[in-house]
């Protein structure tokens, strides 16, 4: 029998909060709520959620520092919700950690879609679940992985495992590698990393990007607004800053002006 998911709601205005709690529970999930940033914490380390809705104006913490502290310990999806109209207050938010933002008032059917759209995205405590057994040393293979475009200058890449100029990517495990120590990615930063590293030196634009990391293979004609793109970009930064890699010089991500990113030549 599957498990029922879990998703945890830090938000201090109990009308907003009844109101998650009530799609969150119509989407299929076991809810637990919170209304201080301190509570919510404890929330997610005790129930371990796959999905956190986060109010940024709490009483007690700060909403970027309780981003801070969560990722410290969990990969859930953190999806901010935020009354405030400042751009930088966002982009705080994803640098600190988030995943993706809604700003109040929003629609249900808007959170609904934003949150089935990252569920598509296996977290990796499922993809090792789900990975079948290999001898050590043998990555395992990733059922139904796209194969590898022919221009991509990926070294030594199985089916779902990528080695790019030292860096080493598992899609089954959803691990990543850099001259063997592990790296530490949130789970909208492991997919962006995975599609480029995908692609190889094909460019993939940020609305492609935004497309992918929302689960739609193809063009389906959906909205995506400039802050979904820049989104992008604050992701893009905070890999590159968990790499250390240089946007003048890169070694894995590469930014092609005007259009979006692509993965840089191989070394």
């Amino acid at each position: 029998m599957e498990t029922q998911r879990v998703a945890v709601i830090i938000e201090d205005d109990k009308d907003i909060r009844d109101l998650l709690h009530a799609v969150l529970q119509q989407s299929g999930f076991e809810v637990h709520a919170s209304p201080t940033g301190a509570d919510g914490v404890e929330a997610v380390r005790r129930h371990n959620p796959a999905v956190v809705t986060l109010d940024l104006g709490l009483p007690d913490i700060d909403g970027f520092e309780v981003i801070r502290q969560l990722r410290l310990f969990s990969d859930a999806y953190i999806v901010m919700l935020t009354a405030r109209a400042e751009e930088l207050d966002t982009l705080m938010g994803l640098e600190a950690g988030a995943d993706d933002y809604i700003t109040k008032p929003f629609r249900p059917r808007e959170l609904r879609a934003r949150i089935s759209a990252m569920m598509r995205r296996p977290r990796k405590d499922d993809s090792a679940a789900a990975a079948p057994a290999a001898a050590p040393g043998v990555p395992a293979a990733a059922a139904g992985a796209p194969s590898r475009p022919a221009e991509t200058p990926i070294q030594d890449a199985a089916e779902g495992v990528f080695n790019h100029n030292g860096l080493l990517l598992d899609a089954e495990t959803r691990t990543t590698q850099l001259s063997g120590r592990d790296v530490e990615l949130t789970r909208t930063e492991f997919d962006l990393l995975h599609a480029l590293l995908e692609s190889g030196r094909r460019v993939r634009s940020k609305t492609d990007l935004v497309r992918r990391l929302r689960g739609e293979e193809y063009d389906t004609g959906s909205y995506i607004s400039d802050s979904d793109e820049r989104t992008i970009e604050v992701h893009v930064g905070n890999l590159r800053r968990k790499l250390g890699d240089d946007s003048r010089s890169p070694n894995w991500l590469e930014t092609v002006r005007g259009v979006g990113y692509r993965l840089a030549p191989a070394k």
